[in-house]
């Protein structure tokens, strides 16, 4: 609380809040994969980059800092969510510190990309820190079916807004901010125009099984099958992000392998993982299917909800470590990832045998375009209308006993 304090009172009287009331009137401006492709690849330029950047980056932060707002007074008080706060509140005076430099003034750009850097390192711990926010809210205070939906709601519009802020940061750094990676040279920024979409899978499977190895001492094997609809005969190949396709093939292969080793340790014979990838026109398809024993259709939902977990309290400093198990927002967060750009991830499970988990990403990308949360007088009424009942009968979890009714 202090730290926010000082950081408001760095800038003049009111000029942090007046600034998010007039930049979260505006509404972010949506690109698509082919944008951030064609920009980066054809017309790169740190100038055209940096006056777009600090017109946007002041709008999506303004959006979701006033949503951040909108929370329960005890939640906004926890010492996590202060920070976070705090973190955005300093981002955006850096950026606003630039609204009234020339673009002609090559220092000042340089400048800017340091900072932009410097943001994006600052911001690297939001989604655990945010995370432990909420636990201090739950243990002190518990939670409640109407503030489990409110914080449901936001957190999604938050984290899809960090993915969305964190991915023009990084094509602005990756590529003005000097270094290129040897490893990916002909990425363009953050994106591969031609992502290996099954190398990708077969590296997060790697990764995952490292894991599992070490701590179950065996894993199960990988099936894999592609199927290239669109351009037969040709390898599997799109316009996309490959680090946001490794967290979702990753986070479901870790889910994949502690399901299938728990459900078979009798046996002690691990069923293999299946997955299916297919490129239609349309879509690229990943089907991963395990025999890790389902979960209820009950329990669906919850394995998408921030304030649910199976997993035990992490015991993680930073977002760096990657236990099997940690906050339980691998999935909620993966489905972000595949919602970025139109996509989705869903679940079907079939009780006592497996589960199949399906990545939907567009094939085009003029159609990959970002999915971004606004706020406006709907996003407001969300957090403030009050709930009201059901309107679909509630089933008793006790069976009545039909004697006690009489006839009239």
């Amino acid at each position: 609380m202090r730290l926010l304090r000082a950081l408001l009172r760095c800038a003049s009287p009111g000029s942090i809040p007046q600034q998010v009331d007039f930049y979260s009137r505006f509404s972010p401006s949506p690109l698509s994969m082919k944008q951030f492709l064609d920009f980066g690849s054809e017309n790169a330029c740190e100038k055209t980059s940096f006056m777009f950047l600090r017109q946007e980056l002041p709008v999506r932060l303004a959006n979701i800092m006033k949503e951040i707002s909108l929370l329960p007074d005890n939640l906004l008080r926890t010492p996590s969510v202060q920070l976070v706060q705090s973190w955005y509140v300093q981002s955006l005076q850096e950026i606003l510190d630039f609204k009234d430099k020339s673009s002609e003034d090559s220092g000042a750009i340089h400048s800017f990309t340091d900072t932009v850097i410097k943001i994006r390192n600052r911001h690297n711990d939001v989604i655990p820190t945010m995370a432990q926010g909420v636990i201090e809210y739950k243990e002190s205070f518990g939670i409640d079916p109407v503030t489990s939906q409110n914080v449901q709601y936001f957190l999604d519009r938050f984290y899809m807004s960090r993915i969305s802020i964190r991915m023009l940061l990084n094509q602005h750094s990756l590529l003005f901010g000097g270094k290129i990676n040897p490893a990916h040279p002909k990425h363009i920024g953050s994106i591969d125009p031609s992502c290996n979409v099954v190398g990708v899978i077969r590296d997060g499977y790697e990764s995952a099984k490292s894991l599992c190895d070490l701590y179950y001492m065996s894993s199960p094997e990988l099936v894999l099958e592609e199927l290239n609809i669109k351009s037969p005969g040709q390898p599997m190949q799109v316009v996309y992000v490959p680090s946001h396709l490794y967290h979702m093939v990753f986070e479901l292969f870790k889910n994949a392998m502690r399901a299938t080793m728990e459900h078979n340790a009798d046996r002690c014979i691990y069923p293999p993982i299946h997955v299916h990838v297919t490129l239609g026109n349309e879509d690229l398809t990943v089907k991963m299917s395990d025999r890790g024993g389902g979960v209820p259709m009950r329990k669906i939902d919850r394995l998408f909800n921030y304030m649910y977990s199976t997993a035990p309290r992490p015991r993680v400093e930073t977002s760096r470590a990657t236990p099997l198990a940690g906050f339980g927002y691998g999935l909620p967060i993966s489905r972000l990832y595949a919602q970025y750009f139109q996509g989705d991830l869903k679940l079907y499970s079939l009780e006592g045998y497996g589960t199949d988990a399906v990545i939907y990403i567009k094939a085009l990308s003029t159609e990959s375009i970002e999915r971004l949360p606004v706020y406006n007088k709907a996003a407001w009424k969300h957090y403030k209308a009050n709930h009201e009942a059901d309107d679909w009968c509630v089933p008793s979890s006790e069976p009545k006993d039909m004697t006690t009714f009489r006839s009239t």
